[in-house]
């Protein structure tokens, strides 16, 4: 038995095979010559949500919905059809209905945990499990991708280390100076630390040490370093898909960055996806910190209980910006105040909502336009300018008349936003002449 081998595409395939035979893990496990739990962990981490009908019914996992005789319970179906029928017949009644309750398939509770083979399925509505060898590889691949990226550091080893190196750094002493004299406490090589300072992971900057700005990069380095090498175990689209399963009412924010020139100022993007609002705020710099400071400034201008109603759940891009989750979610003393998403790898569609609306923002400020320039007070009259303009997908209202509508008048204040007459909207370059 090969013990401490990752399993092959091959071996994916052939327990895919096995599942659709309906042979148990411990035959399979012989197959590929692999331990049964191995089988078991391997199907359970793997697993692929589908909401499906069967032959000439929709999906519908409602307990009730064998003896359920609701009728009109949405709009659409009185609308449309002639002649009444059953609300669980056409399966929209699911978020709707308060008699609603989920019903599970007991047989996705214990071995083989899938649908894979069984022979029922054509004729269930319930929501089914599965799994699909190539999936679970290109799932694998990713994740050992993201597993070898990025600096694995805690935050209790770089403040450890920050209280050693900065206070040393700022009297004038050099690196190499400071490696040979604490090697023993900061337990890292010499070149770790200079790539932890090329990071800015410390108080202390590159620019702190005199011969370090004069001297030209040996070679060009990506900025794609990221805080946390594991943000993403529990935060990926299938994770959120599933929270949101639970939490059907619960809104998603989306966030993003704009670049205006390599190195200069960025702007964060917040999206309220349900009313279309957005609203940005300037950063010096394109890193995590920066991301956190604007958060956390949010969180003390609008209290905690209008923060949790405003950012239950943040979408976020794989961007290095977005990969220190934790201290987004959680403030200062511990208490949750929000969830972290990623989306895909090369998905920016899964966050759809955002991209369009930078669509905006790029009617104001092109591509190319150093944004260092701007300050935030010149930031907030843009979004102003932009909520204000009324759109055909919000039934001719304006994003601020939405958010105003939903949460009040009040926090548009606090974040900033003002409402803009109609007829002297700008969203051209012009806005800033």
């Amino acid at each position: 038995m090969a013990k401490y081998k990752q399993l092959t595409h091959e071996q994916r395939k052939q327990i895919e095979t096995g599942l659709q035979q309906q042979d148990s893990f411990k035959k399979i496990a012989e197959t590929i010559g692999k331990d049964c739990s191995t089988i078991s962990k391997e199907v359970r981490s793997h697993l692929i949500c589908r909401k499906t009908g069967a032959y000439g019914k929709p999906f519908n996992d409602c307990s009730l919905r064998k003896k359920c005789q609701q009728i009109d319970i949405c709009p659409t179906c009185s609308v449309s059809k002639r002649r009444p029928l059953y609300c669980s017949f056409c399966g929209r009644c699911l978020h709707t209905c308060i008699s609603y309750h989920k019903q599970v398939c007991p047989k996705l509770s214990k071995p083989p945990y899938v649908c894979n083979g069984c022979k029922q399925q054509r004729l269930c509505t319930l929501e089914k499990k599965f799994y699909n060898a190539a999936l679970a590889q290109k799932e694998y691949e990713d994740v050992l991708s993201e597993s070898r990226q990025g600096i694995a550091l805690s935050d209790e080893e770089r403040e450890r280390m920050d209280a050693i190196i900065s206070p040393l750094i700022r009297q004038g002493q050099s690196l190499h100076h400071i490696y040979l004299e604490h090697k023993a406490e900061l337990m890292v090589s010499e070149r770790t630390l200079y790539l932890y300072m090329d990071a800015n992971l410390f108080s202390a900057r590159n620019i702190d040490m005199p011969r370090k700005v004069r001297m030209r990069p040996w070679r060009k380095r990506p900025n794609t370093i990221k805080i946390d090498t594991k943000c993403r175990q529990g935060r990926t689209m299938k994770d959120l898909n599933a929270f949101m399963a639970s939490h059907p009412d619960t809104p998603v924010v989306q966030i993003d960055s704009v670049e205006g020139t390599k190195g200069g100022a960025v702007l964060l993007t917040i999206t309220f996806v349900t009313d279309g609002l957005q609203i940005a705020f300037r950063r010096d710099h394109n890193d995590a910190q920066s991301v956190i400071t604007v958060f956390n400034q949010l969180y003390a201008t609008l209290g905690a209980d209008s923060f949790k109603d405003l950012f239950p759940v943040i979408l976020a891009d794989n961007g290095s910006e977005f990969s220190d989750p934790k201290r987004i979610e959680f403030d200062e003393h511990g208490n949750r105040r929000s969830y972290v998403f990623y989306c895909n790898a090369s998905a920016p569609y899964q966050k759809g909502s955002c991209e369009v609306h930078h669509e905006m923002i790029r009617r104001i400020l092109p591509k190319g336009v150093d944004l260092t320039a701007y300050q935030q007070e010149q930031i907030n009259l843009m979004m102003s300018h932009i909520n204000s303009y009324r759109r055909k997908t919000l039934g001719n209202k304006s994003p601020y008349e939405m958010f105003s509508f939903q949460y009040g008048e009040n926090l548009l204040k606090k974040i900033g936003l003002r409402k803009i007459p109609p007829d002297e909207i700008i969203l051209s370059p012009r806005l800033f002449k």
